[in-house]
């Protein structure tokens, strides 16, 4: 049987291509704005056709040039997650930029990936964003979207998914927005859950994978710090006294600290988080950083064989560039595995018209806002 085709658009790292290689797909060709990605794809898949270029040089003619047209012509999914700073939580305290398709480049590459839809018209297409996207703040935008969708023809459904609930050991929540021309699929149920209860044991449905269970073998304690990375910066003596699983916010008054060191809320989230061996790992970011966690419960910044684990990549996916720009391709990625979870789905659907359709599956649809 021959192999649904899929084009990969702002494909970063590979996450979404490795996952839907793995389900079945042939991605024709792959394409991203930042020549490190080319490199990685090159140290990995050298027959895979690659391009850089823009969301702004997204045409017909721009991809005929590295892709066969006859694939272009019959193309089954297009997949792809435009650049989501614009729509994230960090954004919110940035007053100084500007927020949704108001930002430059989140208007640029939205309107790039819209583009790309209306051209080759595929029967299937996967949009990938921060679930920021999906926050009523962003109505405007997202409206603007999702009309752009129906009026080419595609019914669609808006997933907000956690990772950590199809076996990825990381609690990492996304939006998809998935479109069909035909036939819309249903995401599987999880396969995972955050605490086994009467009903998960029930179904057989085991426990979150942990931080813990899959970096176990990879070397750990005498690992050294890269020098100007040192975990927690002039905060790594008050690192070493977060208990795992914990952040600053353990050194505030409002959680009973006799010495409070912060103030409540006073800064990011992610200031001096630290992983826990026995929970999943807090979300992997896109920058690497010596204060903003996740760090590894043994007080260090974890290293790229880490976080590649974290992000289910494969061991052996190579990643091209400096450590920081390793970091940052692994960080903006689709966690390879519940890119598969996805594709299969929708595989599923290209080969069976009428699967069985499941209502126990958390799914938000366009008119749901947070």
């Amino acid at each position: 049987m021959t192999s649904p085709t899929c084009l990969s658009i702002f494909s970063g790292g590979g996450g979404l291509d490795i996952g839907f290689q793995k389900a079945g797909f042939e991605v024709i060709g792959a394409t991203d704005a930042d020549p490190i990605c080319e490199e990685t794809f090159g140290l990995n898949q050298p027959e895979l056709p690659f391009r850089v270029g823009s969301a702004s040089e997204y045409c017909r003619e721009f991809f005929e040039t590295f892709i066969d047209a006859q694939k272009l012509t019959n193309l089954d999914c297009l997949i792809g997650g435009p650049p989501c700073p614009a729509f994230s939580k960090s954004r919110f305290y940035r007053k100084e930029k500007a927020r949704g398709l108001e930002d430059d480049n989140a208007d640029e590459t939205m309107k790039g990936y819209l583009r790309v839809l209306e051209t080759f018209s595929p029967n299937y297409f996967v949009l990938e964003n921060v679930k920021g996207l999906t926050y009523r703040s962003h109505s405007n935008s997202l409206d603007y979207i999702l009309e752009n969708i129906r009026r080419l023809g595609y019914e669609h459904r808006i997933w907000i998914v956690n990772a950590a609930d199809y076996g990825v050991p990381q609690i990492r929540e996304r939006a998809f927005i998935v479109g069909s021309k035909s036939s819309l699929p249903t995401f599987p149920n999880p396969t995972h859950e955050k605490k086994k209860n009467e009903l998960s044991l029930l179904n057989n449905v085991p426990p979150w994978r942990t931080a813990g269970s899959v970096l176990e073998d990879l070397p750990s304690n005498d690992l050294h710090e890269i020098p100007g990375h040192f975990a927690g910066g002039k905060h790594h003596e008050l690192l070493k006294v977060v208990p795992p699983g914990d952040n600053y916010l353990f050194f505030t008054e409002k959680r009973g600290h006799p010495k409070p060191k912060f103030k409540w809320r006073s800064r990011y989230w992610s200031f001096l988080l630290k992983l826990a061996p026995d929970m999943p790992s807090w979300t992997i970011q896109a920058r690497r950083s010596n204060n903003m966690g996740p760090f590894h419960w043994n007080n260090r910044i974890l290293t790229i064989d880490e976080v590649k684990r974290l992000q289910t990549f494969p061991d052996d996916w190579v990643f091209a560039g400096t450590i920081e720009k390793q970091w940052r391709q692994v960080g903006n990625a689709v966690p390879c595995l519940l890119a598969e979870t996805l594709a299969s789905a929708i595989i599923n659907k290209i080969r069976n018209h009428h699967p069985v359709e499941s209502d126990n599956v958390r799914e938000k649809i366009s008119s749901v806002r947070e």
